[in-house]
Order: C-alpha cells, then sequence, then structure tokens
C-alpha cells in the first residue's frame, strides 16, 4: 500500500500496545490495558473483514461446560483442576456481562439440557451415578445443585427418557456481543485495523518490531489474542480446531427452547427465537477437522441433518438456510495459556471451546501480564 504521512504518524507512531486478534480476548485485553494505561496508544490488527476464529461464528453459549463434559475432564484433570476451570468459566461470564450489560448481549437464562442418545444408555447411567459427586465438587461456586434429572418435555426421539438440567446455563447473541465490544472498543480510543495479516515480528532491546502485511513498525509491547491460530506460537500446545454448524429457517411452533449438549458435547444445539442452531461432529473425523482452514465436510453436514431430523426434530418440517464454521483452539490441556513468551511479547490462548465463558477473563489476565 502506498502509505501516506498521515497514516504513518497516527496508527504506526509511538505504538505502546499491539494486540494481534480483535476477537473476545483481544478486545477485552485492549478495553482492560485502557484501563491501566489510560493514554497508551493501543492498536489491534485483525487479519479478517469480521474477527475470524470463532468469536463471531460459534453458537453463543453462556455455559461452563455438561455434566458429561465435567466427568470427562475428571479422567483427565484432578478435581482441583477441573474446579480452577469452572470457577475461571464462571468468573468469565461474570466479567461479559458487567462489561457489555444482559440487554446488549440478549442473555437468556434459559438453563442447558444434556440428552443422551438410547444407545448411550449404559454412559447416562454412569452419569446419574456421579451427578452428586460432581454437585458436591462445584456447590461452592453456586450455593445449590447444578445439575439434577428431569423428564424429556421437548419430544426429542431416541434419547434416553430423562434429561440433566442445569438453571444456571444460558444464551446470548453472538453478533451482538461482537458489536457491542467493537463499538465500546472504539469508544476506548483503540485503534482496530481489519484485513491486517502478522507475517512476521522481531524482539528488539526496547520493544518489538512487527511487520503485518506491507506495513512494518516498532510497538513497545506485542500480545497475541489468535486462538485456533497460535499453533506456532507455543510449539504445538495449541491446535486448531473446526467447528461446524448450521441454522434453519424459521420454524412454527417450535417448542424448544435453550442450550442444549448431546454426545459429551461434541454436539449442541439451541434455539433463536424460532429457528435452530446446530453444531458439531468435531468427533466424526479429528483428524480432519484439526484445521485452520474454513469449510465444511459432507460426512459432518450429513450427520448433523441426520440428528436434526431424526433425534431433535422428528415431528417438524424444516429447511437449512445457512451453514458456516469457525476455529477454536484447544489441546491436551484445557487450562487456557497466559503466557509471557519473551521480554515484550505476550499471548492468551487455547480456550478450549469455551471462548464465551472465558474470552473476557483470559483477556484481562494477557493485559495484566504487561
Amino acid at each position: 500500500m502506498n502509505w501516506s504521512y498521515w497514516e504513518l504518524k497516527n496508527w504506526f507512531t509511538n505504538v505502546d500496545y499491539t494486540i494481534v486478534g480483535s476477537g473476545i480476548v483481544g478486545l477485552h485485553c485492549a478495553l482492560q490495558l485502557r484501563n491501566r494505561f489510560p493514554k497508551a496508544k493501543i492498536l489491534v490488527l485483525e487479519k479478517g473483514v469480521l474477527p475470524q476464529g470463532a468469536s463471531t461464528k460459534n453458537a453463543g453459549f453462556a455455559c461452563f461446560g455438561s455434566l458429561s463434559e465435567i466427568l470427562d475432564d475428571l479422567q483427565s484433570h484432578t478435581e482441583e483442576e477441573v474446579f480452577q476451570l469452572v470457577e475461571k468459566r464462571i468468573k468469565g461470564l461474570t466479567l461479559l456481562r458487567e462489561h457489555l450489560g444482559d440487554a446488549a448481549i440478549d442473555y437468556k437464562a434459559y438453563g442447558g439440557y444434556e440428552l443422551f442418545l438410547k444407545k448411550d444408555k449404559s454412559f447416562f447411567d454412569v452419569c446419574i451415578q456421579d451427578l452428586s459427586k460432581v454437585n458436591t465438587l462445584l456447590k461452592p461456586l453456586f450455593s445449590k445443585d447444578v445439575f439434577v434429572s428431569q423428564p424429556n418435555s421437548f419430544q426429542f426421539n431416541g434419547v434416553v427418557e430423562n434429561l440433566i438440567f442445569n438453571p444456571f446455563e444460558a444464551q446470548i447473541d453472538t453478533g451482538n456481543m461482537m458489536q457491542a465490544l467493537l463499538k465500546k472498543a472504539a469508544h476506548n480510543d483503540i485503534l482496530i485495523l481489519n484485513q491486517q495479516n502478522v507475517t512476521a515480528y522481531q524482539e528488539l532491546n526496547d520493544g518489538v518490531e512487527v511487520v503485518a502485511n506491507d506495513i512494518t513498525f516498532k510497538t513497545n509491547k506485542l500480545l497475541f489474542a489468535t486462538n485456533g491460530f497460535a499453533a506456532d506460537l507455543t510449539l504445538g500446545e495449541v491446535q486448531p480446531a473446526r467447528a461446524q454448524v448450521l441454522i434453519t429457517k424459521p420454524i412454527a411452533n417450535l417448542h424448544i427452547k435453550g442450550t442444549f449438549h448431546l454426545d459429551k458435547g461434541y454436539y449442541y444445539f439451541r434455539n433463536i427465537g424460532n429457528r435452530i442452531l446446530f453444531g458439531g461432529g468435531r468427533n466424526l473425523d479429528f483428524k480432519g477437522e484439526n484445521t485452520s482452514e474454513f469449510g465444511k465436510t459432507k460426512i459432518i453436514q450429513d450427520a448433523l441433518e441426520r440428528l436434526l431430523k431424526s433425534v431433535i426434530l422428528p415431528h417438524n418440517d424444516f429447511e437449512i438456510e445457512h451453514r458456516w464454521s469457525g476455529i477454536m483452539g484447544v489441546g491436551n490441556h484445557k487450562k487456557p495459556i497466559v503466557k509471557q513468551l519473551s521480554d515484550n511479547t505476550y499471548c492468551g490462548v487455547r480456550l478450549g471451546g469455551m471462548g464465551v465463558a472465558i474470552g473476557s477473563l483470559i483477556g484481562k489476565e494477557l493485559a495484566d501480564l504487561v
């Protein structure tokens, strides 16, 4: 690009903090930096037209883990680690709501449900057997039982007769949330440049030299909030995980309201007004979905449609209106990575599919490292 003197002066000179990624983590990081350093020049670089990854592409679940997900985590994490994970998610959701307000993000506390296919009856029995153990573990966070078994009142087909209900789960409007965050960032004099792909950076004695598209500039501190695109930054500790999603056209007399989990959380669906959003199926092809490329595959889209017709909406006619995908950041451990990479470079990544819940908190923690 043919940069002018004005452009170089106002956007790329005397930059105090440069954040890579304008999603939930990046913008909360910027807002926390503004809170700490009122007069700093804060620049956010985003490689997409809109925030890439999952911030504008997620399903809008204000959740902290279904019963089976938590039990699954207890297989590879200690009780203390799982408690801390859930605590972080609750704190993050609280922070998000405090920052933006429930009206702005269309927060609806309809509760969350987990359903089990009849073929998974034995696993359902295990979950029921361990339900009280998990409730006891989480009681200090909620002061009452989180999970309870109750009858299937949604006319789901081919599932175990009881669902597991969680009254503390809610849903939000992802688009409204990101618009509110972008407006708040602009109001706080945070500069955001889109379609700027950071291709290289080099640590200097007194800052970092950043190369983005065809511009090279210096910043005092560089902070990465790129989650699913952070494999190189973390030497493979973060792996990309693509999530495929579809949404129906409006359905007359839709009787489903809430957020729903199926198959250890690998499938998830919710109502958006009188539509159903349905996503997941990554477990059908872990290798193929371990990618940072956006796209859709027949095996997963067919599975989503099949479950939608046979299990979720067996008594309703519906049409699919739209399909898309997002990129999450996962790893062998559920704990997010928030760390200093070098003297002037930092990262906050590996949100494990819980970006809505912990993105705001990880952004704050990332800013507080500086």
